[in-house]
């Protein structure tokens, strides 16, 4: 099982980077503090992601999709972020 603190320092790592939803929709992060702010198409969505959310649902990986983690906050881009190989590594 992963230790949440190397997925976070991946998550941090790639900050800036573009991921694809698993519809295909393409959108970067930034991760100003304990949380992440999604930018997609030019603009921020108005949601914070926490780090939190983030650990709690790391705990349900590998899910086959973001209705698995969908009790998360922005399941789309949690699980997008959680299931590619740069963050996932080989943890899960």
């Amino acid at each position: 099982m992963a230790v949440f603190e190397d997925v976070w320092l991946r998550i941090e790592a790639h900050a800036g980077e573009q991921f694809r939803t698993i519809t295909g929709l393409p959108f970067t992060y930034a991760v100003p503090g304990a949380y992440l702010r999604v930018e997609r198409e030019g603009h921020v969505i108005d949601r914070s992601l926490s780090k939190t959310n983030f650990e709690r649902a790391t705990a349900k990986m590998p899910a086959s999709g973001p209705g698995e983690i969908k009790d998360r906050q922005g399941s789309a881009y949690t699980w997008a972020i959680l299931m590619d190989p740069r963050v996932r590594a080989s943890d899960w």
